[in-house]
């Protein structure tokens, strides 16, 4: 097939390895513009487009597609690169631009998305962060035909991924590029044949996997500790969950379930005991052992080796200078 390819981020350029791999023609790549990022915060370019020009494929990188919006000419210069591919199908992973109707109705089989949930949970923006937060036993990749709502498209193809107790959003999107690539050529090969079944959605169990901030990187240590764990790997490895100690800002990167009650009066916070397990922090709830942690513009270190550099003691409070409002 002649396949148009919409993605941005290291999730996209995964799928797009795959469809190249497995043969199809791929005439036009569109992603987001070249972004400032790293310390020299230079221009550079995302993975997805690194891909394409390896493989000699042009790239088109408007603003937006909007013909009536703030870029007109990119969205008109856009369409033109679309209608000169003629391709079958529109293929969007990840890409982050609003598809207006007219992208949708172009390709002959329209356009497909891979979706990193089991829909219609978390719908949006973040949905493998929000999945891990929400401590949800399960996700998948949804293959669906886009519309013109915010992932409400008819399901094509779906597929179940248990998440383990120690997943990350890193770890985890590894596991569902993979599958929504492999997911990818399956309805391909059935749109082919013409056997492409289209399921709507349910009406019940919408959820919404609102956009990751910076400023939910905080820990609330009043949070029991099993909630507090699911926030540590589910901002793994953005934006990092984070909390204050003696006026400084440490990462938290690593943890696990303690099965040690905390004694009666420890404040939330608190840390209980060092070993070379891990620093024990008493929670809302329960207890939990940090075992990797960083300081501002260091690496990440296990427990004993963090130690080595930044002297935690028990009884000092994790979030403390936060509550009292001198972070």
């Amino acid at each position: 097939m002649r396949v148009v390819f919409a993605g941005t981020p290291e999730f996209a350029r995964v799928a797009l390895e795959q469809l190249l791999q497995a043969g199809h023609s791929v005439p036009l790549v569109l992603t987001q513009p070249d972004r400032p990022a790293g310390r020299g915060m230079k221009l550079q370019a995302s993975p997805v487009k690194q891909c394409a020009l390896v493989h000699g494929i042009a790239v088109a990188q408007p603003h937006s597609l909007r013909l009536d919006g703030k870029f007109p000419d990119e969205a008109a210069a856009a369409r033109a690169a679309l209608e000169a591919a003629q391709a079958d199908v529109m293929v969007v992973a990840a890409y982050g631009l609003i598809l207006p109707q007219w992208t949708l109705d172009l390709p002959r089989l329209g356009c497909l998305n891979i979706h990193a949930s089991l829909l219609p949970r978390w719908r949006g923006a973040a949905p493998i962060h929000r999945a891990i937060e929400a401590g949800d036993a399960e996700t998948g990749v949804t293959i669906m035909q886009m519309d013109a709502g915010l992932d409400t498209g008819d399901m094509l193809l779906l597929e179940r991924l248990p998440i383990t107790a120690t997943a990350t959003t890193a770890s985890l999107h590894d596991q569902l590029a993979t599958l929504g690539g492999r997911l990818l050529l399956q309805v391909l090969q059935q749109a082919a044949a013409g056997s492409l079944a289209r399921t709507p959605q349910p009406a019940a169990g919408i959820s919404y996997a609102h956009k990751i901030e910076k400023a939910e990187s905080s820990i609330d240590w009043q949070l029991p500790a099993r909630q507090i764990d699911q926030r540590i790997r589910a901002f793994d490895p953005f934006p990092g969950a984070s909390s204050v100690v003696q006026g400084e800002t440490i990462k938290l990167w690593g943890c696990t379930l303690a099965d040690t009650p905390a004694p009666a009066g420890a404040a939330p916070g608190q840390i209980l005991h060092i070993d070379a397990q891990g620093v024990l922090v008493a929670c809302g709830e329960g207890t939990l052992r940090l075992t990797v942690l960083q300081r501002a513009g260091g690496k990440r270190l296990p427990v004993a080796d963090f130690l080595r550099g930044f002297a935690l003691q028990p009884g000092m409070v994790l979030g403390a200078e936060t509550a009292h409002g001198t972070a």
